[in-house]
């Protein structure tokens, strides 16, 4: 029977000393991509991440320290469940009995050292050059489609036009006359003085 090996003492723990990876997983073309998320409430030294299902804790922190040489001291990870949605997006109409949960997201948050934080650059005041405006509009224009699509659109009435009881007040206070709208018309439904239609000489 072998003699038992002598056993050795640890030495004393030191508190948040950061032990760099070996990064034996080499990777050379990542088809993985991982998001930073603004976290304005999070102190200066926390970063929230999205990242792929498959990846665990010791992946984050070689990547981040062999590839932008951060420190990564601890790491928290949560799987966030999409929300019950009816039918597989896409649909062009949708089942109601048929249920669909999207694919889940993980978010990892890590700690870096506080001699080392992370503060995020402030917005630029200027947005022309990203055509903001322009986004505003188009944006504007989709929701206003949207809601004259809607099932709520004739009730609600055209915005671009007057409703029946604009016209009426306009009637009754005088301040535009009534005239039947097939007068400015002919028979062949063309405007009349307009080329090609009947006049009567």
């Amino acid at each position: 029977m072998p003699a038992p090996k002598p056993f050795h003492r640890l030495g004393p723990l030191i508190p948040n000393r950061f032990i760099p990876p070996k990064g034996e997983k080499k990777v050379y073309l990542p088809n993985f991509t991982l998001t930073l998320l603004r976290t304005p409430f999070a102190p200066p030294n926390y970063a929230t991440f999205i990242v792929p299902l498959n990846t665990n804790k010791f992946d984050i922190k070689d990547y981040l320290y062999q590839l932008y040489g951060v420190e990564v001291i601890s790491v928290r990870s949560y799987v966030k469940q999409a929300k019950v949605r009816h039918d597989k997006p896409g649909a062009r109409l949708p089942k109601r009995n048929r249920w669909f949960r999207p694919r889940a997201t993980k978010r990892m948050t890590i700690e870096m050292p506080a001699s080392a934080p992370f503060v995020w650059p402030s917005p630029p005041e200027d947005l022309k050059p990203w055509d903001k405006e322009m986004h505003e509009k188009a944006a504007k224009e989709r929701d206003s489609e949207q809601e004259a699509r809607g099932p709520d659109a004739k009730r609600k009435g055209k915005g671009d036009g007057k409703t029946l009881r604009e016209q009426a007040e306009e009637l009754l206070s005088g301040k535009k006359a009534w005239r039947a709208g097939w007068v400015d018309w002919d028979v062949t439904g063309r405007a009349r003085g307009e080329v090609g239609a009947q006049v009567d000489i």
